[in-house]
């Protein structure tokens, strides 16, 4: 006796007496439409999988609907931002407003300026200070602001060599209050308590001394006016002839081309205002011009380093568009040093 399974199908056919089934209508093709994704349990150790059902549907009547197929949403406008990823609206406007106010401390009462200075090492302090701790250094700060107000008094009132007994002062402050919190990392917090020292407030102080002399004012004019055009001159040189990285693995975006257009803008803005505003010879104002471009170049490349060892894009978020504050002194940190050495053999007073 044979099985069933072995017979093959069963033909259909209507049963005694009643009339056959009638011959099913013609379907429209039809469309394979995967219906959205059914997770199923993987087994132990392997990896996810996914089910998909197939459903047939009149190819005429598939819509997006049915499918689930998501929509695309029209995203908002983003704000207008230049090569380096930054909002070119609110950077230019936070730097109009920077040098509305250091021009009106100058011009309208000099002394005004140390207020500026001193006011712009403290934020910056506090920011790298910040920063350097996200990185597991503790340098101390107090002693740093304390020594960072000394070094600007000092350098106002005693020149020079007040400036450097602050600093020398500061970093005894450091290493002394450092020594409370135990042997644990001392080397660390207290090397990074110094570089800050260093960094910010003794560099800053630079600029105090160049505002020491009777065209004081003038001279920091000049010495930011250069910087500004460092600024300018090699991101829009950067920006229309950059090819050659300069030094891809701390600012992939800066160029050689970038730095000839900052010695160029550099030397165009220094030149006129040595000449004729400080009655310098014509060689020294394309001497600074060309000296500061290579020394904001090297402190912004050094703030990028330190960035990059750090993890971080920005020492703050003070400045829409710009960052931190620390981020817009990289270049005129050590500028400053730079501009004052210069100036006094160029332009002595």
């Amino acid at each position: 006796m044979r099985r069933e399974s072995d017979t093959g199908p069963l033909p259909l056919s209507g049963r005694p007496g009643r009339p056959p089934v009638p011959d099913a209508p013609v379907v429209p093709p039809t469309a394979e439409i995967a219906v959205p994704a059914r997770p199923v349990v993987p087994p132990a150790g392997g990896a996810p999988t996914v089910e998909a059902q197939a459903v047939g549907v009149p190819a005429a009547e598939v819509s997006p609907a049915d499918v689930g197929e998501p929509t695309q949403e029209v995203p908002a406008a983003a704000p207008a931002t230049g090569r380096a990823g930054r909002n070119l609206t609110a950077a230019i406007g936070v730097g109009l407003g920077l040098g509305a106010v250091i021009l009106v401390s100058l011009l309208v009462y000099r002394p005004a300026f140390l207020v500026v200075v001193g006011a712009a090492v403290l934020v910056s302090v506090v920011e790298l200070t910040r920063a350097l701790r996200a990185g597991d250094a503790a340098p101390p700060l107090v002693p740093v602001l304390v020594g960072a107000v000394a070094m600007v008094v000092l350098a106002w009132t005693r020149g020079a060599t007040g400036l450097v007994v602050a600093f020398l002062l500061t970093v005894l402050a450091v290493l002394l209050w450092r020594l409370g919190e135990g042997p644990v990392g001392y080397l660390r917090d207290a090397s990074t308590g110094v570089l800050v020292a260093l960094y910010v407030p003794l560099l800053a102080g630079f600029a105090v001394l160049l505002l020491v002399p009777d065209d004081g004012a003038t001279r920091v004019i000049l010495f930011i006016a250069t910087v500004v055009g460092n600024d300018v001159g090699g991101y829009t040189a950067g920006v229309l002839f950059g090819k050659h990285p300069m030094a891809p693995t701390v600012s992939p975006k800066k160029s050689w081309e970038g730095m000839a257009g900052s010695v160029l803008a550099c030397i165009a803005v220094a030149t006129p205002i040595v000449t004729l505003a400080l009655d310098g010879p014509w060689w020294g104002g394309v001497l600074f011009g060309a000296a500061l471009a290579v020394s904001a170049t090297l402190g912004d490349l050094g703030e990028s380093l330190i960035k990059r060892d750090l993890g971080i894009k920005d020492m703050g978020n003070l400045l829409p568009g710009h960052g931190g504050l620390m981020d817009r002194m990289d270049s005129l940190l050590p500028s400053a040093a730079v501009a004052w050495l210069l100036l006094s053999w160029v332009v002595p007073v």
